[in-house]
């Protein structure tokens, strides 16, 4: 799988997690998936109302999700993934992401640190693995 995300949709992710450092931040990929590769179209934020652990949880407001899949469905994209931040830690998923992680879905991690974002790696759920997919403009 490969999940094909602009520049303009990447630097947005980077800007919002760097104002959302250090506490983790999220937010869903919208497109279009097929062939292999899920096409990212729009991004958009997530409230995290994990506020006892916010540095290294998230919890995505369920409004929020609800909002992105309305506006997914006018524009005729579907859902094809999370991102969210790791801060001060590596862009690999955690076992918590792991047993939140929904299958077909593409989990794009930003690492992100004081000194900017230093990593933005995708990864996909195949089987009980998350199995890391290239990201290209």
């Amino acid at each position: 799988m490969m999940l094909q995300l602009n520049s303009a949709l990447q630097d947005r992710l980077r800007r919002w997690a760097n104002e959302g450092y250090p506490q983790e931040c999220c937010g869903l990929l919208l497109g279009c998936a097929g062939d292999g590769v899920a096409q990212v179209e729009d991004v958009t934020q997530a409230r995290n109302l994990n506020t006892e652990r916010a540095e290294d949880r998230y919890e995505m407001d369920p409004l929020d999700l609800l909002r992105a899949d309305e506006m997914a469905r006018a524009r005729r994209l579907d859902i094809v993934g999370v991102w969210h931040t790791h801060p001060d830690h590596p862009a690999r998923p955690s076992a918590t992401d792991r047993a939140q992680a929904w299958d077909g879905w593409s989990y794009l991690i930003l690492e992100v640190g004081a000194g900017g974002v230093q990593a933005m790696r995708s990864w996909r759920l195949e089987g009980a693995e998350f199995v890391e997919e290239a990201v290209a403009p």
